[in-house]
This record gives structure tokens, C-alpha cells and sequence, in this order.
């Protein structure tokens, strides 16, 4: 069995040409925005590289995110947001499943259709394999930015990027479609990790929250080594913090979690093995959870073929609150430990649930029915490459998207609509902790009800570029400039795309013009993405 580490470390081998490569554009972060980003840029007739420091290109997309966030909730429908070529991603994936039509008429009526915006992760990977091919864009795998001198900059204008097999990549103009942030914050832009307090920005959603109500524990859970002595210290997986004070600023961020892709079928199944380091101790919350009388549901089938993708549908199944919040700013090497440990994490939650006596039976044997599959992550033993990158870095431009542009509530309005943000600010645990003697999840803000004081709002172009100080010739449509809480509703596949083939129109527009890409005539931009289907407002019913 190939191990986690050699897997990894496999991904970033790859020989490079000696000669530095010239062209338009180059993007870097091979997810489904790098990807949308790099045909909109070639349709437009310019020459793109698009760099991926792993193997595989889009991101959360065939990293297990099959349930994709669209029209899924009763009470919103958001698949009136999904425009331009993020739309035709998700046409070109129900072809793969014979469903062209009924998806060309759900999209004409209207209808609500949650199933046909589903899809396996090795179907997405067939997709935009097949697509940068057709528009036949340069794409590098294995090559990761140098963790020092990754970037050149002349004055204001990046003009190259270096990568750890020595390959260099020199272009007029660049995009960071990573989750992290690391090119971006390698040039020299100002960013923010973790959550502003509510003061910064006139927010209340912000910071710390002494009001968790969403996803909180439903049975009272001792906290304690030994019961009832908080000198014992804490049990594994709660954090010995003290809660704090509401709305203040903390560097906490929200769980990160694997989106493993499941299986019933026998044929297709692979059992999740008890983890080599498996340590029972890890696992004393969920026995003091289940003996208390709490149920941890299995997943539930919700992918074509009968497959899942289970992330966090329960706050002790998938998520490991708490251990996350330096990954933005963390080094390789850090991030890969993490990735590991969560990895051993998230498979030892499996085998305590399928085995563990703790357990009661029919919990058992429920979990125990499901397994990795044969036909996915098929390099990785069925596992996936990635974890769930909920937060990266933000940028901090001269404007930045907050709470107070999708409240309800006398909205702030958006002037320089690039696309669609609809969802609601979903933001999950950042911390799990010790409160009056019980275990207490703190953080998780997330509201879809009829009564919610939410609104759709449009992505600001803004948002999207640095200050003109730090950098003229970047943009970002995956680490936009926005505070934790406005992240929690931009966060979501399809408004990166969206957001992605925004950013490289404007890209190719600043490149025509000569100017910086805080230059760009929003007018003229405008009128380009109306052209190519984007939707920029809430349409009329």
C-alpha cells in the first residue's frame, strides 16, 4: 500500500525545461477556478501556463466535492447565479452522464434539480482534462512555488515565478487560483488569516462566538481526562482555551475536513483499514458522546452511482475542529504533517465507528457498510489528495467585502458585479473547548431559513485585485479580499469559477490595454461578461 508521504511526495517530482517559459498569462493553482480561469484566457486568444504544484487539475472538484452546494437547500435556490463557464462545467459533466438534455431543460424552466449539479470526482477530472486539451493550454504539474524567492517583481509588476525544480514561468500577467494564497502572499500582498473582530468592520458575525447555537453538542459531555477535574486537562480533539469574549478577534478559523468519496457496492468497495498509529485515546469523545445517548449517523448516498462525499454532516464525523488555524501561513512541510495527521484522523473516526464496542450495533454495522472507492483517487489507495481548504489567506485591497454587503438589512451595494455570491455566510467550528464543565463547539455561523438576514449579492471586482502599491498585474478570485465572515458565503465552488472567469477577462482587458488591473474600465468589462453569459444580478423571477 502506497503510503500518505510517498503520495505527496510523488506529486512534486517532475523534471524541468532549462529555458525560462515566456507567455500571456500564467495561473497558478490547477483548482476548478485555475482552470475556468485559463480557458477564458485562451478563448480570448492569449497563451496561458497554468501551474499546479500537485498532479491533478480541479481542486476541490476531484479532490471529492461532489455534492456540489447548488440548489441543495430547501428554503434558496442559487443555481440562478451559475453562469458563463461554470455553467458549461456542469453541462459537460451531465453529458458524461447521458443527461445533456434534461440538464439543458432544468436550466431553461428553472427547476430545481439538486442531482443534476452532482457528479464523481474522477467525472470532473475527466472534464477539465478533456477541456484544457481541446483549448490546448500549457499545464505543469508537479511544480510548486519556492518557498523563498518564488516570486520576482520589477517595482509593482511581478515578472516571473520560480519553482522548486528550477523551472521558471515569465508573463505580463498572473492569477493565484489557490486555496492558500501562496502566490499572492509570496509577492508582497497585504493578507489576513483567521477571524477580524466584529469592530473592524462594523460587522456582527465576526470573531469569537459565545452564541454558537448551529451544530452544537446535544448532549451534555465531560471535557476532563478524569471526569469532573479540570486539573486532569482536556480529552483529544477539545482545545484548553479559554472561550473568550464575543465579537473579539482570534486567529482561529474554521475545521478543514476530506471529502471522501464512499461506497456500499462490493464490487467497487474499498475497507477502510485500522490506521497503523491508531491511538484508541483519540476517540474518548465519541465514546463519552455515544454512551451519553448521542447518535453519529453514517453517511447517506448522494452521488450518482450510489456514492458520497462526506464532510461534515455531523460535528464528530468529519471535521477535526481545531487544529487547522496556522495551515494558511504554515510551510510546506508543516502542511504536509497536518494533512497526514488529519488524514490518520479522519480514518481512525471510520474504524472507531465500524469496530469500536463503544459503538452500538446498529451504528456499527451501518458505518461499517461503507468503504473507499476502487474507481476514485485511484494513486492514493482510494483516498483523496487534499483536504478541504475552508480558508486560505484573504487579501486586504483597498476594498473589502464584508457582512455588511449580504445582510438583508439596508445592504451596502455593490457597484462592480463580476458575478453572483449565493449562499449564506457558512462559517464551521473553529474551536473546540471546555466550557462550565462541559464540551462546547464555538463558531459555527450558518443560517438558511426563510427568516435568515441574508441576501444574494454580486462578486466585487474590487475585491478581487490587490492594492496598486503592493502589485498591479495580480489577481485573485479563489483568496478575495474579504473578512472571515463575507469568505464564509464567497466560499463555494461555483462562485470561484464564476469569480475565475472574471478575473481572467480582466486579466486579458489590462494586458490590451497596458494598464495595471486596477485600471480596468468596469464598463467595458461589464459589457464583456454579459457577452459570455456571466450573470451579474439576482435575475428577475
Amino acid at each position: 500500500m502506497k503510503s500518505l508521504h510517498l503520495a505527496l511526495l510523488t506529486c512534486f517530482t517532475l523534471s524541468a525545461s532549462a529555458a525560462p517559459l515566456e507567455t500571456d498569462l500564467c495561473i497558478y493553482g490547477g483548482t476548478s477556478a485555475g482552470v475556468i480561469a485559463a480557458v477564458q484566457a485562451a478563448t480570448m486568444g492569449k497563451k496561458v501556463v497554468l501551474v499546479e504544484a500537485g498532479q491533478h487539475l480541479g481542486g476541490m472538484s476531484v479532490e471529492g466535492l461532489g455534492g456540489t452546494d447548488i440548489d441543495n437547500h430547501k428554503e434558496f435556490q442559487n443555481s440562478p447565479a451559475v453562469g458563463g463557464l461554470a455553467l458549461e462545467f456542469y453541462r459537460r459533466v451531465s453529458a458524461h452522464y447521458g443527461k445533456t438534455a434534461a440538464f439543458d431543460e432544468m436550466v431553461r424552466t428553472r427547476a430545481k434539480q439538486s442531482a443534476l449539479w452532482r457528479f464523481e470526482p474522477h467525472v470532473a477530472e475527466a472534464v477539465w482534462e478533456a477541456w484544457v486539451k481541446e483549448m490546448r493550454i500549457t499545464v505543469l504539474r508537479g511544480h510548486r512555488l519556492k518557498e523563498r524567492n518564488g516570486v520576482t517583481k520589477d517595482g509593482e509588476r511581478i515578472t516571473a515565478l520560480h519553482f522548486e525544480n528550477g523551472a521558471e514561468v515569465r508573463a505580463q500577467m498572473f492569477i493565484d487560483a489557490t486555496y492558500e494564497g501562496d502566490l499572492l502572499a509570496l509577492a508582497g500582498v497585504r493578507f489576513a488569516v483567521g477571524r477580524e473582530g466584529n469592530a473592524m468592520y462594523g460587522e456582527t458575525k465576526n470573531g469569537i462566538r459565545t452564541d454558537t447555537k448551529h451544530g452544537q453538542f446535544d448532549k451534555r459531555i465531560d471535557p476532563y481526562r478524569l471526569p469532573d477535574d479540570a486539573t486532569s486537562g482536556v480529552i483529544f480533539g477539545v482545545q484548553d482555551t479559554p472561550l473568550g469574549t464575543q465579537g473579539e478577534p482570534d486567529e482561529s478559523i474554521q475545521g478543514y475536513c476530506f471529502r471522501l468519496c464512499l461506497t456500499k457496492n462490493p464490487a467497487n468497495r474499498i475497507a477502510i483499514s485500522k490506521p497503523t498509529n491508531y491511538e484508541p485515546a483519540h476517540y474518548e469523545l465519541h465514546r463519552r458522546y455515544l454512551a451519553a445517548g448521542g447518535v453519529i449517523s453514517p453517511p447517506g448516498a448522494s452521488l450518482p452511482n450510489g456514492k458520497t462525499d462526506p464532510g461534515s454532516w455531523h460535528h464528530l464525523a468529519g471535521n477535526f475542529t481545531g487544529w487547522n488555524h496556522r495551515y494558511p501561513i504554515a510551510s510546506y512541510a508543516e502542511r504536509e504533517a497536518m494533512l497526514r495527521t488529519s488524514r490518520d484522523y479522519i480514518q481512525g473516526v471510520y474504524w472507531f465507528m465500524a469496530h469500536d464496542e463503544a459503538v452500538p450495533a446498529k451504528q456499527r454495522e451501518a458505518w461499517a457498510a461503507w468503504g473507499l472507492c476502487q474507481d476514485e483517487f485511484t494513486d492514493n489507495d482510494g483516498w483523496p489528495r487534499a483536504f478541504y481548504v475552508r480558508n486560505g489567506r484573504r487579501m486586504i485591497g483597498d476594498f473589502v467585502l464584508t457582512e455588511a454587503h449580504v445582510r438583508k438589512a439596508n445592504p451596502e451595494p455593490i457597484e462592480d458585479s463580476v458575478g453572483l455570491i449565493w449562499w449564506p455566510p457558512d462559517l464551521h467550528h473553529a474551536r473546540r473547548i471546555a466550557r462550565d464543565g462541559r464540551v462546547w463547539n464555538e463558531g459555527a455561523v450558518f443560517d438558511e431559513s426563510k427568516e435568515a438576514d441574508w441576501i444574494p449579492c454580486g462578486i466585487p471586482y474590487r475585491c478581487l485585485v490587490p492594492k496598486a502599491a503592493e502589485c498591479t498585474n495580480l489577481l485573485s478570485p479563489t483568496c478575495p479580499s474579504s473578512s472571515y465572515v463575507a469568505y464564509g458565503a464567497y466560499r463555494i465552488e461555483f462562485t470561484f469559477m464564476v469569480a475565475a472567469q472574471s478575473a481572467a477577462t480582466a486579466a486579458v482587458m489590462a494586458m490590451t490595454a497596458n494598464t495595471p488591473v486596477q485600471s480596468v474600465s468596469y464598463v467595458q468589462l461589464r459589457e464583456r461578461l454579459l457577452a459570455d453569459k456571466q450573470v451579474l444580478e439576482v435575475p428577475a423571477k
